[in-house]
This record gives C-alpha cells, structure tokens and sequence, in this order.
C-alpha cells in the first residue's frame, strides 16, 4: 500500500511580520509628533522659528502619520494574516505583497519630506501632492489584488465576515482617493483640484468622513471580528448581526460627509440629508458595538488576567461611545455649538485613540507573538502597564477637550444685551489653555505606553525563530 503526501500551503507570515513591526514603529513616530504640537499649543515657542518645525506643518504630518502609516499598516498586516488562515490559502501573489509593503513605506517616508516642506494640497486627510497621490493609488490597487485575489482562491466555501469588512473597506478607499485626489499638476510638486467651490467641499468630506467611516471604522471592525473571538477562544456573540451590521454600515456610512459642513455653502437639504444619514448609523455602530462585547458570553473572567483582552473591549467600549457621540454632534442644533472647537478634537480622539489605536495595539499583542513561534508577549506586566498607559491618557486627552470644547462653544456664542459678544476670541483661547496642557499630558502617557510597547516587542522577536509554515486550520 502506498501513501502519497499531501503538501500544505505555507502561509506567508514575512509580509505580515514586517507591517506588523513597522506599525509599532510609526505608531511611535506619528504619536510622538502629536505630542510636539500639543506642546506648541501651550508652549509656541517650541517651533523653534523653523518653518518646517511649525504646528501649520507637523499636523498634517501627525495625522497622516497616525492613520496612514500606523493605522493602516495595522490594517495590512492583520488583513494579510486573517485572509490567509480564513481562507486557508497562501497569499495568492508573494511579490505583489511585498510590493505593497516597500511602496506603502515609500509613500510615508515621502509624506514626511514633503509635508514638512510646505508641499501640501491642503485638503484634510488628503494633503499630499499629486505624484504621491498616483503612487498611493498603484499600491492600494496592488493591495486590493493581493487580498480580494486570495479570497477568489480560497479553499473553503464560506467567507468570513472579517473578510467582507477588509474588502468593503480596501475597494471603497480606492474609489475614495483616486475621486477626490482628481487635480491638474501645475509643476512636479504643485496640483489644484478639478473642483471647486461648494462642490470640491462636498467631494473633499465625501471622502475625508468615509475615510473615517471606511479606513478608520469598516476596516478595524474586520479586525475586530477575528481578534476578538480568537482571543477570547469564544465564537462570534451572533454571527447573523456581523452581517447585517456589515451592510447596514457600508450602506449608510458613505451619505455621511455632508455633516461637516453645516451652515456653510453647501446646500441645505444635502446638510440635512448628512445629519439624517448620522443619526441612522447610530444603530448599526452599536449593533456592532453590542456584538463584539457579547462575544465575552461566559468568559468575562478573562479580562481580569488576560490584559490583551482587555485592550480589545475597551476598544469596543470607545467605538460604541464615538459612534454615539458622532451622530449627536451632527445634529444642526448640536453642531452650532460643537463645530470647530475642542469637543470636535475630543471626539475624533476618543474615535483615533480609544478605538484605532486599542484595537490595532490588541491585534498586534495577539498576533506578534504567533508570527515568531511563541503563545505570548515577552512580559504580560507589561502589556497590562500599557494598557493602563494608554487608557489613562486617552481619558485625559477627551476630557480634556470636552470640557475645552464646549467652553469655547459657549463663549463664542454669548452676547451682550445691547447683541455685542460678550467675550473675545483671545479670551476663550485663554480660557483654554489649561485644558491643552492636560491633552499634551495625555498625550505624555500614550506615547509611554508605546515605548513599552515597543520594549515588549523587541524582547519578544528578540533570537526568536520567525514562524515560516502554518498548516491551514480553522479560522
């Protein structure tokens, strides 16, 4: 009788492993640059009478930094890994991926010349110029290739729901970007944007909320549905809900922009159409919310030994209150008070920080650790330091600007009897300033808590043998 081998497909953990340590990297980087000019806003002096060192310039850098180079290699990474072991098939081009690896490195070193630099198209989320934008483009699609390739070659029937939040996510930012980074290039580093007006405003917040309801939410939710059920070694709470939330999200999600723009040039019946679509989202966001928690159902008690987990469902518990406190504030009556001030900052943060980042930092805990041949972090004390770290300076960081924003909401709209305003711009800045040094002190911990994070992690892959074959198993 003769036996015949059957060969198992290598997973391709190298590309995973490399987004995954340079997410750590950026995280870092983009976060402590964060922290520089929060301090500028206390202390301005701080620029250093440098232009390239001014608050003008290092924030676009800080928040690409953040949501491009942290967040989204986060996202490369864990999408690489989950479609693989849901699929159970090996990334169906290794060439292709790392392409996608070394051209999105690429791109972030070229942010942070070029914003730096003053070059800068000066729409939100969208800064970068136009052979930047053309390069972003060509790796995404490589990126859109590897992933929904893999999923066509996949060896089992069922596609899990993390799969479709990945791929929902990665074809809408493609169509997001390559719309709204339409321009004409005057010289090599120079562009204006095909539109204009009240329309380039409606297209820029088309994409620049969906980046956030796409990038920031759809594609840390596929995260979500894989880590946190693997984590706590229990089966998604309801796995029919996970669809539903799926398409009742990428149905609603994309009508949203138009709530930045209250009381603007924009039309009104679309400001309106933007707050109703708001307040619809609220219910699948916390169908979502509700699911990822309820998935704990009889282990509760691991959150009081499992830190790991722990940044998991306080992740969840930061969604559902940003999800919550996202379409309040796009109500018109609301929005009059909150729009541009602090409470804005605040909650974009409790959206950026306790969300993005405790989710994507959970992920990383889980699955460094697996990439390199090990069951867990170097030192769980100090997982749960950081978690500490980072949840204590992200409760500073939105109270902080909560309290800040709706004292400044209130002061710009009080008036005299005889209707002159009762306080001055400088003085409601004034007025602010303690609560900016509590951000930057919130900011402080954050970043502490990264430096663990990356000591942890050092230690970890430190002489450890990189995980070269996974055989295929369930997800």
């Amino acid at each position: 009788m003769t036996t015949t081998n059957i060969a198992h497909p290598e997973y391709n953990y190298k590309v995973v492993r490399q987004f995954a340590l340079t997410t750590v990297l950026w995280g870092i980087i983009g976060m402590s640059v964060g922290v520089l000019i929060a301090a500028q806003l206390i202390w301005p002096a701080l620029n250093f009478d440098t232009p390239w060192l001014t608050f003008s310039r290092l924030r676009p850098l800080h928040t690409n930094a953040v949501i491009f180079a942290f967040g989204t290699s986060a996202l490369f990474a864990t999408s690489y890994y989950v479609v693989q072991r849901t699929c159970k098939v090996r990334l169906i081009s290794d060439k292709i991926a790392a392409f996608t690896f070394w051209g999105w490195q690429a791109i972030i070193l070229s942010a942070v010349i070029s914003l730096p630099l003053g070059y800068t198209t000066s729409k939100e989320y969208a800064e970068l110029e136009w052979p930047i934008d053309i390069a972003i483009a060509v790796v995404w699609i490589a990126y859109a290739y590897v992933f929904l390739g893999t999923l066509a070659i996949r060896k089992t029937s069922h596609i899990y729901v993390a799969n479709w939040f990945y791929a929902g996510f990665i074809v809408t930012v493609a169509v997001l970007h390559i719309v709204n980074s339409q321009s004409i290039a005057v010289n090599e580093m120079k562009s204006y944007s095909i539109y204009s007006g009240a329309v380039d405003a409606m297209i820029q917040w088309w994409y620049g909320h969906n980046a956030v309801g796409f990038l920031l939410t759809a594609g840390f939710l596929g995260m979500m549905y894989y880590f946190v059920p693997k984590q706590a070694e229990r089966p998604v709470y309801s796995y029919r809900l996970s669809v539903v939330h799926f398409w009742a999200l990428v149905s609603l999600y994309i009508w949203a922009g138009p709530h930045h723009l209250h009381y603007t040039a924009l039309p009104d019946w679309t400001q309106s159409v933007g707050m109703v679509m708001s307040v619809i989202l609220f219910i699948p966001s916390w169908g979502g919310m509700i699911n990822g928690i309820m998935t704990l159902s009889g282990a509760w008690h691991k959150l009081k030994t499992d830190p790991v987990l722990r940044f998991l469902i306080v992740s969840l518990s930061f969604y559902g209150m940003s999800t919550f406190e996202g379409p309040m504030m796009a109500i018109k009556s609301v929005n009059a008070l909150s729009h541009y001030t602090d409470w804005t900052i605040g909650h974009v943060h409790s959206g950026a920080l306790g969300w993005v980042a405790m989710i994507s930092i959970g992920a990383l805990y889980h699955l460094i650790p697996r990439l390199y041949g090990k069951t867990q972090m170097f030192d769980l004390k100090l997982v749960n330091h950081h978690f500490w770290l980072h949840t204590i300076g992200v409760v500073l960081y939105i109270v902080a600007m909560w309290i800040s924003g709706v004292m400044q909401g209130l002061m710009w709209r009080a008036v005299n009897a005889d209707g002159t305003l009762t306080y001055s711009f400088v003085q409601s800045l004034e007025a602010s300033k303690p609560f900016y040094f509590v951000r930057f002190v919130g900011g402080v911990f954050i970043v502490a808590g990264m430096l663990v994070m990356a000591y942890n992690v050092y230690k970890t892959v430190r002489g450890a043998k990189p995980q070269q074959e996974e055989y295929p198993e369930a997800a």
